[in-house]
């Protein structure tokens, strides 16, 4: 895995891996979303307390798993920069941020969606919501670090240094409704023992789980491609001025 990861650390190897990936990934996220969407907007059954509502939830929940393994993802590949010094973890880490950020706002506006018919509001203070808007704090802090310093190494340091401590904040998501007394509901899917979805609801949202997993992917090929492409330019600007 570690020999793998150095050599896609060369540009041209990586070029030439997203190449051969992106069509794959492109393709699988599109009929993902295809069958993802019908068997949860017309072959789900609808619930007994929340009426059509519930089927916010498959697009709410995956945004919402997608948006902590983004921030996971962003955390350890800093963590990689940091320590290793690994050029590919650091853009990795630095396209991740965007994608990550746009899951996070996608949870946020599809749980307010979800929220006003099931509570009764928009928005409540607990902990699980108030967590999860720390997480969007923390990817436009993030990406902040990045514009706020002219030294590249330097904004990227900084930037490694924000994701890696904020990583802190993901337990706190993830066992937020445990921990505190909260209106948002516990864990229906990864718990201990059976899941407390029906196969009819579970199929549709893991269907769903899939096409943002490919999309993410597909968009951290191209951003990462575009982000090699662009600190080629810069170099050859260098090279060239006088």
């Amino acid at each position: 895995m570690a020999r793998s990861l150095h050599r896609l650390a060369n540009p041209g190897r990586f070029r030439r891996f997203a190449g051969r990936v992106l069509p794959w990934t492109a393709g699988l996220s599109a009929a993902a979303f295809t069958a993802g969407l019908w068997l949860a907007l017309v072959d789900s059954p609808i619930d007994y307390q929340q009426k059509d509502s519930v089927r916010i939830m498959y697009v709410h929940v995956p945004a919402a798993w997608m948006a902590l393994s983004t921030y996971a993802v962003m955390a350890l590949a800093s963590a990689g920069a940091l320590i290793w010094r690994h050029p590919l973890a650091e853009i990795s880490a630095k396209a991740s941020a965007a994608p990550g950020a746009c899951f996070t706002v996608v949870a946020l506006v599809t749980g307010s969606l979800w929220g006003l018919p099931t509570w009764g509001t928009w928005w409540v203070w607990d902990a699980r919501l108030t967590s999860v808007l720390v997480l969007l704090f923390l990817y436009i802090g993030y990406m902040a670090l990045w514009r706020a310093f002219d030294d590249p190494r330097r904004a990227g340091r900084a930037a490694a240094v924000l994701a890696v401590v904020g990583a802190v904040n993901l337990p706190i998501i993830k066992f937020s409704v445990d921990w505190w007394h909260t209106l948002h509901q516990p864990a229906s899917v990864s718990r201990f023992g059976a899941p407390a979805l029906d196969p009819a609801m579970l199929r549709p949202l893991l269907v769903m789980y899939a096409a943002f997993l490919f999309f993410w992917a597909t968009v951290l090929l191209l951003r990462i491609r575009a982000e090699l492409d662009e600190r080629r330019l810069q170099a050859l600007a260098l090279q060239r001025s006088p």
